[in-house]
């Protein structure tokens, strides 16, 4: 398991960033560390019920920063690690971390039931939302992200049947401004230091 070697980034590491004054910020420019795709054609938004029942979407948010997840509750390493160093990340930005919301859409409809994608994703922070849409949404809606997930079945037992189930899925997230407007793609292993550093610069830019 790759839990040790990604494990999130503490948060005292992530408030010695916050350190850098504004005249300091702003000589970065509006130089991202992740992938920038401001302006792409997809990943436009989404239109899902939460883990209440509560459609839900991108324009809900609007005047946030919105980090967009594609993962599921039995992950063991990438999709928890995600979520950690994003809620350590919302905690060093102090009273701005409000101005973050994150959120999970589960690939596995299938066992992500509301029941457990509630809890699932508090855990990490109560003001993290999860959705869950039906199969048929789910792979439109990664059509529409353009990324890449696959049900794989699990080690066989003894006679020969997998005994379950793992997902493949794209590892990164989507960063939308306050605006709702897509402008970055971090891919999985970037580092939190690298996402709060760009978020900092959209919360600059208001």
């Amino acid at each position: 398991m790759l839990r040790s070697h990604f494990a999130a980034l503490s948060a005292a590491a992530l408030l010695a960033l916050l350190t850098l004054t504004g005249c300091e910020r702003a000589a970065t420019g509006a130089q991202f560390k992740a992938i920038d795709i401001t302006g792409a054609s997809y990943a436009k938004g989404f239109s899902l019920p939460d883990a209440q029942g509560q459609q839900r979407q991108l324009q809900d948010f609007q005047g946030r920063l919105v980090v967009v997840f594609f993962g599921f509750t039995q992950c063991p390493d990438v999709c928890p690690s995600t979520m950690q160093e994003l809620a350590e990340i919302k905690r060093a930005l102090g009273a701005d971390g409000d101005k973050v919301a994150g959120v999970f859409i589960t690939i596995d409809p299938e066992r992500d039931t509301p029941e457990v994608l509630g809890p699932y994703v508090s855990a990490f922070s109560p003001d993290f939302v999860a959705l869950r849409g039906s199969l048929q949404e789910t792979e439109a809606l990664a059509k529409d992200f353009k990324i890449y997930f696959k049900k794989v079945p699990g080690r066989l037992n003894a006679q020969g049947q997998p005994t379950g189930y793992t997902m493949d899925h794209t590892a990164g997230s989507f960063v939308f401004d306050t605006k709702g407007r897509i402008r970055l793609f971090t891919r999985y292993g970037t580092g939190g230091e690298a996402l709060l550093h760009d978020l900092n610069v959209l919360l600059d830019e208001g």
